[in-house]
């Protein structure tokens, strides 16, 4: 697919080529939110609000996108999210982020309920994947995934705590595509007008969460039903902080926590001992009504300071949304939605040509803001005003020296008088709008 001049040339290009290619209820499986996916707009909107604010005849040069994760180096400031169950999607699957995202030197987090086992992964990547991890209060669950992961390789573990139960995602009730799907008329009409994509599947199925298979307890890899509901039933509302502090004691390597967007919470998570934070709503999956993860990056990033990495997942959709994250805070991002956009495209190579719009478009804006690397993106390159003041900080300014007032973010995130903003402190209401800006690390 790279070099291909039909190839979509942005996300949303291979967003509307992946809504062709799929069947409605697929389709709406992955592009799908919670509810009134207010949450899941708000993402990217909240983005566009943020202003540019190029800097003239720099000689930047051809800049350096490197970054550092858990100080694990990075082509460039951009990884894949965890995904489960898109096998369905494209029999390539988890593998195909596993596979492309190391090809351009960049990492991909594996879902524990991805259509590959573990031991799959660990066979055919070039490199072990980082590997996401549902928290439950089955320890023993939880125990023998960390023990497989260990047991490739896997450098990164990603635990994600926004999932206490599945969020109500209404484009899968209205296909009938929940936990237990059903085959109506309308459905078997959508996957029959797909023949490509049904020979795929039937050819190579890939719907199962493998990593949930347990003979012990009579839940055997192809029992579908019994693996779908094995892998939600573990998410209990009954997970405290207790069970991610076992799981940093029992985890041996990096530790993210993702899905944190509260300052206390993500202050929390680095006490336990974790080396990072993943700012994220789960993409307006799960609560829908939450800020926009740009929203609530600030305060976070602020809160951590530099103990810690702060990376942003939710609303990425070009290179540029990538450098705004940049500069307020984050070390890195994550997408979901777009590289399984590219899955449905083509497979492997999809995800690895969207891999390469994206690192394109960050290269691009870089050259066009005057910034010579990624990591010297800050607080001065951004702005939600729509003019210039001398009140914006400097280029040079410490993130922690900015408040989000003198940026602009005042008028846009809060609308309470001035006073009243200045007031405020991390106890405050949780979306961080009226708080600092985060450092910079």
């Amino acid at each position: 697919m790279p070099g291909n001049l039909n190839a979509p040339y942005n996300v949303e290009r291979f967003r509307a080529r992946a809504r062709r290619r799929l069947p409605r209820p697929i389709f709406d499986f992955v592009d799908g939110a919670a509810e009134d996916e207010l949450t899941r707009g708000e993402n990217e909107s909240a983005l566009r609000e943020l202003y540019l604010w190029p800097r003239a005849l720099m000689a930047a040069g051809k800049p350096d996108l490197s970054s550092t994760v858990c100080g694990l180096p990075l082509s460039m400031p951009l990884i894949c999210a965890p995904t489960g169950y898109v096998g369905v999607v494209h029999p390539d699957g988890e593998l195909a982020p596993a596979v492309a995202a190391p090809r351009l030197g960049t990492a991909a987090v594996v879902s524990s309920a991805a259509t590959y086992s573990l031991e799959e992964l660990g066979e055919a990547c070039p490199a072990p994947p980082w590997f996401q991890l549902y928290p439950t209060v089955d320890h023993r669950v939880t125990g023998d995934l960390m023990e497989r992961a260990v047991a490739i390789g896997v450098p990164v573990l990603v635990v994600t705590v926004d999932v206490p139960t599945p969020g109500k995602r209404e484009r899968d009730l209205a296909n009938h595509w929940t936990i237990q799907p059903q085959l109506t008329a309308r459905n078997a009409a959508s996957f029959a007008a797909h023949p490509a994509w049904a020979a795929r599947l039937v050819a190579r199925p890939r719907i199962f969460a493998k990593n949930y298979a347990d003979e012990r307890v009579g839940v055997r890899p192809r029992d579908v039903l019994k693996l779908l509901r094995r892998s939600t039933g573990l998410m209990q509302p009954t997970v405290d902080w207790d069970d991610l502090a076992w799981i940093r004691r029992t985890w041996p390597d990096k530790l993210l926590i993702k899905g944190v967007l509260r300052p206390d919470d993500a202050r929390r998570a680095i006490d336990i001992g974790a080396d990072g934070v993943i700012v994220s709503n789960h993409g307006g999956r799960q609560l829908d009504g939450t800020p926009a993860s740009i929203r609530a990056l600030p305060a976070v990033a602020d809160a951590v300071g530099q103990e810690a990495d702060v990376l942003l997942d939710g609303g990425i959709r070009r290179g540029s949304d990538v450098v705004r994250a940049l500069a307020l805070g984050a070390k890195a991002c994550l997408i979901g939605r777009p590289w399984v956009y590219g899955l449905a495209v083509g497979g492997t190579a999809g995800v690895q040509a969207v891999l390469e719009v994206l690192r394109d478009e960050i290269e691009r804006t870089l050259i066009l803001l005057g910034c010579p690397a990624a990591r010297d993106v800050d607080a001065g390159y951004v702005s939600a005003a729509r003019s210039f003041t001398t009140a914006q900080a400097p280029i040079a300014a410490p993130l922690s020296r900015v408040g989000v007032s003198r940026l602009g973010f005042t008028r846009s995130l809060d609308r309470r008088p001035r006073d009243q903003v200045d007031d405020a402190r991390l106890g405050g209401v949780a979306g961080g709008g009226h708080l600092r800006l985060g450092s910079r690390r």
